[in-house]
């Protein structure tokens, strides 16, 4: 089996460590070899999180390189375009569409790009756009983004429903299993 390539990109405090967590989980579940790796940046004042994950049959370096990544899922939208550099030819964008002012928007040194998603579109990669950030509100809490994002993955994979719900149930504490759950289901049949 060829590895596959998941990029998780974000924003501090958006659930995308936990995201990769629920995803390695699942993977090893499924008896592949996984490897992921955390790159942090200045994730706790709002800066960029990126974490790689890679499973196959046998995968020797938790690093993705540029032109690599089979799947991208973005938390943010500028942090989708940020990273498009990294996605094979044929891959694809999941991402939600909120917008984080960086601090060059916030400071006024920099405007947010307008139109990403359709930017990103006409130059060729394949966007899988959602208002993530409003399911998760729906299921409960703004903080189910990450599961939002991880149901509309599944529907790029052959796992079964039944086996992403015994991921999340490994994955977050018991008295937020529902809500999670309903964020995940959300997520896939947005």
């Amino acid at each position: 089996m060829k590895t596959c390539n998941v990029m998780i990109v974000g924003v501090g405090g958006q659930g995308s460590l936990l995201a990769s967590k629920l995803l390695g989980k699942l993977l090893l579940s499924r008896g592949y070899d996984v490897k992921v790796s955390e790159v942090h940046g200045m994730s706790q004042r709002g800066g960029s999180v990126v974490t790689y994950v890679r499973f196959g049959e046998k995968v020797y370096s938790p690093v993705i390189d540029k032109g690599e990544a089979d799947y991208i899922v973005s938390f943010e939208l500028l942090e989708a375009a940020r990273w498009t550099e990294y996605l094979r030819e044929g891959g694809c964008i999941i991402t939600n569409t909120q917008q984080i002012n960086p601090m060059p928007v916030i400071t006024g040194a920099a405007a947010y790009p307008p139109d990403l998603v359709e930017t990103m579109r006409a130059s060729g990669f394949r966007v899988d756009a959602l208002e993530a950030l409003s399911l998760a509100g729906q299921a409960g809490s703004a903080k189910a983004v990450n599961l939002v994002l991880m149901g509309r993955l599944s529907k790029y994979f052959d796992f079964t429903v039944d086996e992403w719900m015994q991921a999340i149930g490994a994955s977050v504490p018991a008295k937020f299993k529902e809500m999670n759950e309903r964020a995940f289901a959300l997520g896939a049949n947005a």
